[in-house]
């Protein structure tokens, strides 16, 4: 297995807000994963298109995380990876960022707050995708 192994899972969640299309695609991260210590590691990565007709700007984020026990943690933030980025019609951003479970499966959703250039604000959902080790589905 090389180091860098990563098992794709494809995309799994897609959903459209005023003009914002939100797209997220997961894979489980086997070489930072420990099964015998409950660390469960998982990289997503979002596509934000604005295939709208006014421009937006992503503000903040808010994540909710439940792990297969029903745990769940909530998690608040400003922009995506450091940024805020501000989408035209037509532009996209993308990102990578990473989860870790405490159990082989769970589930993310949420939103990110975006605002219109004239000061209107709304919540682009993240529709919500499993968090999925293989061979954990059955």
């Amino acid at each position: 297995m090389r180091a860098a192994q990563r098992w794709q899972c494809g995309v799994v969640s897609t959903a459209i807000t005023q003009g914002i299309r939100v797209t997220v695609s997961t894979v489980y991260v086997p070489t930072q994963s420990s099964p015998t210590e409950h660390r469960y590691v998982f990289a997503y990565t979002v596509r934000i298109a604005n295939e709208g007709t006014e421009p937006a700007q992503l503000k903040t984020r808010h994540w909710i995380i439940t792990h297969g026990s029903g745990k769940v943690e909530e998690v608040r933030g400003p922009g995506v990876v450091g940024q805020q980025p501000l989408l035209k019609p037509g532009e996209h951003f993308e990102y990578t960022s990473g989860c870790v479970l405490e159990t082989p499966r769970g589930t993310m959703r949420g939103t990110y707050q975006m605002h219109r250039a004239d000061g209107r604000m709304f919540d682009a959902e993240i529709a919500p995708f499993t968090l999925a080790m293989p061979h954990s589905l059955n």
